[in-house]
């Protein structure tokens, strides 16, 4: 299976200037894992969205992905309180 090619919102640049640079790191190691496995085991998708989520911590990350062009688009990320608003 071909790797996913990942990409980030200009929101998202925002949304990383909050996080610690620990839980950074491993935010992004985790969306670096979506590129071979957009759907990891446990991902949901979000009603009434073509999103999904995935935790890593107390963080959320909301992405969209289009299969037709293998490509995956990082929409939010933030800590869970603030995601659902």
């Amino acid at each position: 299976m071909a790797a996913y090619k990942v990409f980030f919102r200009k929101s998202v640049e925002k949304d990383f200037s909050i996080i610690t640079k620990k839980d950074l790191r491993k935010i992004l190691q985790r969306i670096d894992m979506l590129a071979d496995d957009p759907r990891p085991s446990g991902c949901e998708k979000l009603t009434g969205q073509e999103r999904y989520r995935i935790r890593q911590g107390k963080y959320r990350i909301v992405y969209s992905i289009q299969d037709n062009k293998l490509t995956i688009w990082i929409v939010k990320v933030g800590h869970r309180s603030i995601i659902y608003r």
